[in-house]
């Protein structure tokens, strides 16, 4: 008698809709990522997909996740927050700062105009390549993230989807009058989440969350020497 095969293919796909839709219901709406288009998007949104597939069954799980070149994917949780604080609007041209596998690119490929996503670890890029070839409105560059893309600016907002010691003037300077940033910032061992928008005045950050978060490489503030 032949064996009978079964197609594992349909039952995997439901398993990861539960963990996703679970996902927005535990860990975003109960945590202030209120803005419809945001939740929308990470509900709808194949996580997975954007990770290496070893680290596919926890693609949901509430903490950092391991990636190639020492890098951490970061928490939903974390991600939810920084695009809700963007406000982001349909025709935004937005540079988004440690692209990782491509998640945070996807998402922000249906709620803005455009995205240029940089990523520096070659690994990930590659990674970010396959998983974001059918978007067209997404550009990924391979190279610094401190160094951002100033080929195409300026950009209506920036996302630093990670935290970072200080960000470089290298990158404000790519933003457009009145243009907005959300990032993660460390200090002293503690993340936490900010936002803020560059005048004519100058520029400013606006801490309004702690929340772990996964740390950018190439941040790191200048040290002084004390003697």
């Amino acid at each position: 008698m032949m064996a009978l095969t079964v197609d594992s293919a349909p039952a995997e796909a439901n398993r990861f809709d539960v963990m996703r839709h679970a996902m927005v219901a535990s860990q975003l709406r109960t945590n202030a990522v209120n803005d419809a288009r945001v939740v929308e998007a990470m509900a709808r949104l194949p996580r997975e997909d954007f990770l290496p597939e070893a680290h596919r069954a926890i693609a949901y799980r509430d903490t950092l996740l391991p990636l190639a070149g020492g890098r951490s994917h970061n928490l939903p949780l974390a991600t939810g927050r920084l695009l809700t604080a963007a406000e982001i609007r349909p025709t935004d041209k937005v540079l988004l700062i440690g692209a990782a596998g491509g998640y945070a690119a996807a998402l922000l490929a249906g709620l803005a105009g455009s995205v240029v996503a940089v990523e520096e670890e070659p690994g990930l890029s590659a990674l970010a390549r396959t998983a974001l070839a059918a978007y067209a409105n997404v550009e990924l560059v391979e190279g610094p993230l401190a160094a951002g893309h100033a080929a195409q600016g300026p950009y209506d907002l920036l996302v630093v989807d990670g935290a970072v010691e200080a960000l470089p003037a290298a990158l404000l300077d790519q933003l457009a009058p009145d243009g907005r940033v959300v990032t993660g910032l460390l200090d002293r061992g503690v993340t936490r989440l900010a936002a803020g928008r560059r005048t004519e005045g100058g520029f400013g950050l606006v801490d309004f969350a702690d929340i772990e978060c996964a740390v950018l490489p190439g941040f790191e503030r200048l040290r002084t020497f004390q003697f």
